[in-house]
C-alpha cells in the first residue's frame, strides 16, 4: 500500500466507512499503477479538490484532474469523476456501453462488494490521465 503524502487526504480516507474505504483504496492504488504504466504522464500529485481525493498529472500537464469519493447518501456507493466538460464520460460511454454505471458527463458510480471492470477502468484512468496531451497531438 502507497503512503499518503498529503496528511488531509490521509485523514479523508480515513474517516470513509471501511468497506468503502477499502475499495476506494484500490481505486487508488490503480490511479497510481496506471500512471505509472502509461508514458508521458509522470508523477501524480494526490490532493484534495472539493474535499474529494483528487489526482493531478502537475508534473507533465498531460492529463486531466481524477477525483475519487463515496457517494453521500447510498450505502456502499462510491464514485470516480472525471472533469463534466472534457468529453471523457462520452467518449468512455462509447467505448464501453454496459460496463459502467454512468452519472451524466462526470462519473461512474459503483457499490462496495461489487466486482470492478478493472481493464475497461484501467484504460479510462489511462485516457483521463494523457487527455490533455491527447488533445495536443490532434491540433498538430
Amino acid at each position: 500500500m502507497r503512503r499518503f503524502d498529503d496528511a488531509k487526504v490521509a485523514a479523508v480516507f480515513k474517516a470513509y466507512p471501511s468497506p468503502v474505504r477499502s475499495d476506494l483504496m484500490k481505486l487508488r492504488e490503480m490511479m497510481f499503477g496506471v500512471a505509472a504504466a502509461t508514458p508521458g504522464v509522470g508523477k501524480l500529485t494526490e490532493t484534495l479538490k472539493w474535499g474529494q481525493p483528487s489526482y493531478l498529472t502537475e508534473e507533465t500537464g498531460s492529463g486531466s484532474t481524477v477525483r475519487i469519493d463515496r457517494l453521500k447518501g447510498k450505502e456502499g456507493g462510491y464514485a470516480i469523476y472525471f472533469h463534466c466538460q472534457s468529453g471523457l464520460v462520452g467518449q468512455f460511454r462509447e467505448l464501453y456501453p454496459d460496463k459502467f454505471d454512468v452519472e451524466g458527463e462526470r462519473a461512474f458510480h459503483f457499490t462496495t462488494g461489487k466486482r470492478l471492470p478493472v481493464r475497461e477502468l484501467r484504460h479510462c484512468i489511462g485516457l483521463a490521465l494523457t487527455h490533455h496531451s491527447r488533445k495536443k497531438k490532434s491540433r498538430s
